[in-house]
């Protein structure tokens, strides 16, 4: 769990004034027209990105209304923060598993070069997604050869691990 330097804490308080703190110091000067009514908190746009060990990364976008940021980072305490700017944060978090992406539609296969490489559906028809390394086809046994040429489903972390660690051994 990573916390916020010093720093951090500073430059948030600096962009992002809260009505809670105005209305601290208000009653602290003695104006009693400044009730618990009037505390407002803001609104700020969250971005969560999800980083997945297949280097996807998704994101998502939600409106937060925060009235202290003790609470913004109990509920964010499992995230890192990445930027800042007015109005808006954006906290990633590793995800220790493949991306939905894969889980639903990949394929390890290989290029015509010899790449392997994982593909957004079957091999022949599909986009590439990502590119691992040159397989030396002279060493690579035919049965292997074909099941790369029709497409190995992706559907869990460990199929990910497994054909990549299987096919490490005939890179070049």
């Amino acid at each position: 769990m990573k916390k916020l330097s010093a720093i951090t804490l500073i430059i948030l308080l600096i962009t992002f004034p809260f009505s809670i703190h105005n209305s601290v110091q208000a009653v602290s000067r003695g104006n009693e027209n400044q009730t618990n009514k009037e505390i407002k908190p803001e609104q700020i746009d969250i971005i969560l990105e999800r980083e997945y060990i297949d280097g996807e990364i998704s994101q998502e976008r939600v409106r937060e209304t925060i009235w202290s940021f003790e609470d913004l980072w109990a509920k964010y305490d499992e995230w890192q923060l990445m930027d800042m700017k007015k109005g808006e944060m954006v906290f990633r978090q590793q995800v220790n598993d493949i991306s939905p992406l894969l889980k639903a539609n990949g394929y390890f296969g290989i290029t015509e070069d010899g790449v392997l490489t994982i593909f957004n559906g079957k091999p022949r028809k599909a986009q590439i997604i990502q590119s691992f390394f040159s397989i030396d086809l002279g060493k690579l046994e035919s049965k292997k050869c074909e099941q790369l040429k029709q497409g190995i489903p992706i559907k869990s972390k460990n199929d990910y691990m497994e054909v990549l660690k299987s096919f490490s051994g005939y890179s070049l």
